[in-house]
């Protein structure tokens, strides 16, 4: 065990009476001084100190701690004023300005020793409600745990490495002359954290980054979590929601539904998001030995000690004990290399990140990664252990190795053909990634307005199902576990009886529970809403008062229910299918797809379509004989068979416009409002082309409404699956009312 710290006893005295005098308003309780003005007489056993047994035995009162035992045979015996802040209570009182001296900076150095209570407990400390991180960024609106993220928040930040590498002036891949590593420092949680809003990792220019995390309630701040005195994790706590964790070891198996996403491309989503990440930091570790020797030409390996990273000069992948000095530190890094070395780092050194902010140090690990495989410009990695970290912690799959295989295969260091890049994932499934135009489009507007917030924010929807009403709502960084759950023990859903459709339908998928994924996947428009603008104007008569009606996105539930949801547009005099009912077993948006990450249930699909272990198996299958596509075969899966009409459809909406209309229209599926004027008249939508200003305007009502279905079929794209029939009689009516020759095409008639 190592020693308890120990304070001098006039010390220990000083802060218990005054903990005790605050407490009470007065003298200590027992404690009063004789009418001569004596001084009392105290004992031990008259003495509390509130929270003593805590702190004495946590690491801010660790005597033999490197933290505050570094400075001990300085000459002169000082903590300096670039360390003093967190390294020791004189130091921490003089960068607060307790001690009278200008606040935010620490004007001299302080004798070394551990923290104190009144290094946390005093006037200031009380009423601090701000913190600047190192990247300049002022975080406000904090409580207490302003005092913890004062020296939890590193020493660099990404502006650290970009104003390194400005002031280089050279291309990514060039040495910097005299740059060293730089380092983040050490738990670094509050950076980790507060994410993009604190700025702490490099920030690759044109991605988006998750801000700050919000963990559940009461449960989002520093002391919330750990003890502010033992500074040990609540693991009780912790259980509240997360069953079966017992002990801090146990808090690395947490994966909650938020994060169903391959990351690290082994194939996994079932290990906790600590292996995820550690994972990530394992490939991004590889590839900046790989860059090191393949581009710079200077071999580099780590060490878990200052300064960190060092010429691997036997280049074995390890830094052997003659090889960790000062003398051997890595000095030949390019922007590429600082950039990515500083990432790993970062995500080294806040050993509870996974928990802080997971999503956060992903993104910057990953982008790291990103970046070094396309400077090698192949998918060859050389995975190698840093000499800390345990051989067998590695990807559990790649490159069709088994891990035991590939754990053979690396005694310390392999090259592996691995074409894992493309395996790994950035950012979370559709409901739950943040850095989609899903969740951003409102940033700049600071509120999702009512129209849209009951999908686009996690509040909106309890909101609307609570109050049947809509307001604006503050963007979010995707959905929240209450958006479709109820907050106390059991999480059950949020009860919602029926959907109303654009249509005015009012539909219900039973008490499943999908009737909350029909809310949002019931689109936005229908045919009474392209009926309702094409009015009065005939068919083939161009008209101001027209324009392009868009159903919205993932229209799965309209698809579902065909002709009474009417969600595709449905002419006049004709048939169309309704509610396509599947199998009973399999008949809801939850029984196909896993409702958190989205993705299909294959092992579900095979019970009747066969083996099937990916989308393209679905793609093949067919239900349903019929020549729809007029190709000469009914073998092809109905996909294809959508897909051929779609593309009939463009072809025929191209003709109508240019021959009939006598402009020129072309389509883009990633830009809003989709169709545009094809100036060039070539068919395709050029860079040049697709922007709001040269939106397509010539509308008629017979190319709305092809538009509409067009549209449709596109923005579903599991529509063959869905409803097949019902979007292939929507299909064959635009093709066919637009003027082009079905007479070989075979329209569906009500199958169900």
């Amino acid at each position: 065990m190592r020693p308890i710290a120990f304070l001098p006893v006039l010390v220990v005295l000083a802060i218990g009476i005054g903990l005790i005098a605050a407490n009470t308003g007065g003298s200590p309780a027992g404690l009063t001084a004789s009418a001569q003005g004596e001084a009392p007489i105290l004992t031990y056993d008259q003495l509390e100190i509130p929270f003593f047994d805590s702190w004495v035995r946590s690491p801010h009162a660790d005597l033999t701690s490197r933290s505050f035992t570094y400075w001990n045979t300085t000459d002169p015996l000082a903590v300096p004023t670039s360390c003093a802040k967190c390294h020791a209570n004189a130091g921490f009182h003089d960068f607060i300005g307790l001690d009278g001296s200008e606040a935010g900076v620490v004007d001299e150095g302080a004798t070394p020793g551990i923290l104190q209570c009144t290094t946390c407990h005093n006037d200031v400390t009380v009423a601090k409600t701000e913190v600047t991180m190192p990247s300049g960024e002022l975080l406000t609106g904090l409580g207490r745990e302003a005092v913890c993220m004062e020296c939890h928040q590193g020493r660099a930040s990404g502006a650290t490495v970009v104003g390194a590498i400005e002031r280089a002036g050279v291309d990514h891949d060039e040495v910097m002359a005299e740059q060293g590593f730089v380092n983040i420092h050490y738990y670094t949680a509050a950076a980790t954290l507060y994410g993009a809003d604190a700025g702490g990792g490099f920030e690759y220019p044109g991605k988006w980054y998750e801000p700050r995390f919000d963990h559940a309630e009461g449960y989002d701040t520093c002391q919330s979590c750990h003890d502010p005195h033992s500074l040990q994790l609540d693991v009780a706590s912790c259980a509240t929601c997360h069953t079966g964790v017992e002990t801090v070891a146990d808090l690395k198996d947490i994966r909650m539904p938020g994060s169903f996403v391959d990351y690290d491309g082994d194939g996994d989503i079932t290990t906790g998001i600590y292996t995820e990440l550690y994972n990530l930091r394992y490939v991004l570790f590889g590839l900046i030995q790989q860059y090191a020797t393949e581009v710079v030409g200077q071999p580099i390996g780590y060490a878990d000690g200052h300064p960190y990273f060092f010429n691997d000069t036997d280049g074995d992948g390890e830094i052997s004990s003659d090889e960790q000095n000062r003398g051997n530190a890595y000095a030949t890094f390019t922007p590429r290399l600082l950039a990515a070395t500083y990432n790993y780092q970062v995500a080294k050194k806040d050993p509870g990140g996974y928990a802080h902010n997971a999503k956060y140090l992903i993104q910057i690990v990953y982008d790291s990664i990103e970046d070094l495989a396309g400077a090698l410009g192949a998918d060859t990695m050389a995975l190698a252990r840093p000499g800390d970290e345990p051989a067998g912690e590695i990807l559990a799959s790649a490159g069709g190795l088994d891990i035991a295989s590939l754990r053979d295969a690396l005694a310390l260091t392999q090259v592996v053909d691995l074409g894992v890049i493309e395996r790994l994932h950035r950012n979370d499934a559709g409901h739950f990634d943040g850095s989609t135009e899903a969740w951003r489009h409102w940033d700049e507007d600071g509120a999702v307005p009512a129209s849209c917030s009951t999908c686009h924010s996690g509040d909106g929807m309890a909101f609307f199902v609570q109050n049947g009403t809509q307001i604006a709502h503050a963007p979010t960084d995707g959905m929240e576990c209450t958006t479709c759950h109820v907050s106390d023990a059991d999480y059950g859903l949020l009860e919602i009886a029926s959907v109303t459709f654009p249509s005015g339908a009012e539909l219900s998928f039973g008490t499943s529970g999908d009737n909350l994924c029909a809310v949002c996947h019931s689109g936005r428009a229908s045919t009474p809403t392209v009926d309702r603008r094409i009015g009065s104007v005939e068919d083939d008569v161009v008209s101001d008062s027209l324009g392009f009606v868009n159903v919205h996105y993932f229209s799965a539930a309209a698809s579902r229910f065909g002709s009474e949801a009417q969600g595709g547009y449905q002419y006049a005099g004709k048939d169309y299918v309704g509610f396509w009912p599947h199998d009973p077993d399999v008949g809801t948006c939850t029984q196909c797809h896993d409702p958190h990450n989205q993705q299909v249930d294959f092992a579900v699909c095979s019970d009747c379509h066969g083996d099937t272990t990916s989308v393209a198996d679905i793609r093949a299958y067919r239900e349903f004989p019929g020549d729809f596509d007029g190709d000469g075969s009914e073998d092809e899966g109905t996909y294809y068979e959508i897909y051929d009409m779609v593309e009939m459809l463009d072809e025929a909406l191209q003709a109508y416009a240019r021959d009939v209309v006598g402009t020129p229209i072309v389509y883009s599926s990633a830009a809003y409002p989709y169709f545009f004027v094809d100036t060039n008249a070539n068919g395709a939508a050029d860079a040049d082309e697709v922007n709001y200003g040269n939106q397509y305007r010539s509308w008629t009502p017979r190319l709305m409404r092809a538009a509409y279905n067009y549209q449709y079929a596109k923005k579903d794209p599991g529509s063959y699956v869905h409803n097949s029939q019902y979007v292939i009689q929507l299909l064959h009516d635009s093709i066919a009312d637009l003027g082009w020759d079905v007479s070989g095409m075979d329209r569906p008639s009500d199958p169900f």
